[in-house]
């Protein structure tokens, strides 16, 4: 008959099931195994520097239910008979997840004017990293690891909604924002109304057009002289008069700027009484 010596633990062997990757979500187990008599009793223990470390098991086996990508790190078992305590050698579990939802911001982030440099720039937390893509109203800008859209010299035609996809072969996600360039006014038209043949006591408007961001305030002139300023693009004459004749311009202007439009020439005829 043979009788067994009785023996501390030998250094303990740790397993891993699944042992191909580890995918958050998906259920997995650590085996902690060793040769001791009497046999003996396991405890489970996440490495994270903390020297008073709590045990997370005192089973042979650490079992995750669906894994998170917070369980990612070190993790070792001990081994314990009245005989000895023995560690094992450290296991990295590396818990692989789609991206999380992207965090987009714009440098810099006060106004953005036009012709100065901008930045989007998008990160999203994922293992494997992820590969981002940015579009403009769904055309796509530019692909790679990087997440970093740059404009050396943005325009008012750039305006727009922005979003970037965090991918890899776990998920996707896209983030959005917005883009608001703001600029000097455009170049501004004078259009009449009516466009044809003015006559005395008639109501017509003069109609000044300029494109600004933000919204441009006007300034109407009548041979250079001001006439009327505020937010009313239109100067409205309810009953025209033969005084009225001339040349009239108008000026745009926002805090990026101002321009003075040509003038147009506004002809009256006068109303004939037999």
């Amino acid at each position: 008959m043979f009788i067994s010596s009785p023996d501390a633990p030998k250094l303990p062997s740790v397993s891993v099931s699944p042992s191909a990757e580890i995918v958050e979500g998906s259920s997995v187990t650590l085996t902690c195994s060793s040769d001791a008599n009497p046999a003996a009793k396991y405890t489970w223990y996440k490495k994270n520097g903390d020297p008073d470390l709590h045990p997370l098991s005192k089973e042979p086996q650490l079992v995750f239910s669906s894994i998170q990508s917070s369980d990612s790190g070190e993790y070792y078992c001990t081994a314990e008979n009245e005989l000895g305590r023995t560690t094992s050698e450290y296991i990295y579990i590396d818990v692989t997840y789609a991206p999380k939802l992207p965090s987009v911001s714009v440098r810099p982030s006060a106004e953005i004017v036009e012709g100065s440099s901008v930045t989007l720039t998008c990160s999203s937390d994922a293992n494997p990293a992820a590969n981002y893509t940015w579009y403009k109203e769904k055309q796509k800008l530019i692909q790679g690891p990087e997440g970093v859209y740059h404009f050396s010299s943005i325009s008012s035609e750039d305006r727009g909604n922005y979003s970037c996809k965090s991918e890899n072969q776990h998920g996707v996600i896209n983030s959005s924002l917005f883009i608001d360039v703001q600029y000097a006014p455009r170049l501004p038209s004078v259009s009449v109304s009516p466009s044809a043949e003015i006559v005395e006591g008639s109501s017509v408007n003069l109609t000044c057009s300029s494109d600004a961001n933000p919204a441009a305030n006007y300034t109407w002139y009548k041979e250079k002289q001001k006439l009327l300023q505020g937010q009313r693009h239109i100067y409205h004459f309810s009953a025209i008069s033969s005084e009225d004749r001339g040349n009239y311009s108008c000026k745009p202007a926002n805090q990026y700027g101002e321009i003075m439009s040509s003038s147009v020439s506004v002809d009256v005829q006068c109303e004939y009484k037999i």
